[in-house]
């Protein structure tokens, strides 16, 4: 007779996330470390109809997406390998509601002074969907904000909550600061 020998699994690995919207400052998730840091290859822009998060189909509200070309600087986050599957689950329902972002694995560079590379997910907007929102000028962008609620509020409390974010980390966004500015003075 055989005696069954069990080998402990290996256990899951961390995992980063990046982040460059709400994600700064609404992760959501339960993290183990928080460091700025810096992806090459997309930049962020006000580039998708919101349809459920900040606005309806009826009533579209705008929010970010990581579009072609440039760099970002955003905030990295790693998850315990314990915590992966629960994160991982809670970003699919937050971030791939329709199928206008991507999920995608891409290098980053973590910006705390330690020359770290990481492997991060992050949400890419897809060009070919209907929610892509290309060449809106700010006038037009402001317009949608201003008007916009959706399940997670007012799409002008993302807009402002995220220049807030990012004036805190050092970074001006001049598109959103102009936008951010009109919705809190009350301007056109």
């Amino acid at each position: 007779m055989c005696a069954l020998v069990t080998v402990p699994c290996a256990p899951e690995p961390d995992r980063w996330v990046f982040g460059y919207g709400s994600l700064m400052w609404n992760p959501g998730f339960t993290f183990a470390e928080r460091v700025e840091a810096r992806l090459i290859g997309a930049h962020r822009a006000l580039c998708i109809y919101s349809f459920h998060h900040r606005g309806t189909p009826e009533k579209p509200g705008l929010v970010l997406g990581l579009d072609v070309g440039g760099s970002c600087r955003g905030i990295a986050y790693r998850v315990a390998g314990a915590e992966w599957a629960d994160t991982h689950a809670y970003l699919t329902a937050r971030e791939q509601i329709s199928g206008v972002y991507r999920e995608a694995n891409r290098r980053i560079h973590l910006l705390d002074g330690s020359g770290r590379d990481a492997a991060a997910v992050v949400y890419l907007v897809n060009r070919g969907h209907s929610q892509y929102a290309k060449g809106l000028d700010h006038a037009a962008q402001l317009h949608l904000v201003r008007g916009a609620h959706g399940q997670s509020g007012p799409n002008r409390d993302y807009v402002i909550a995220t220049v807030a974010e990012l004036k805190a980390m050092g970074i001006v966004d001049p598109g959103l600061a102009w936008i951010a500015h009109r919705l809190q003075e009350g301007h056109d």
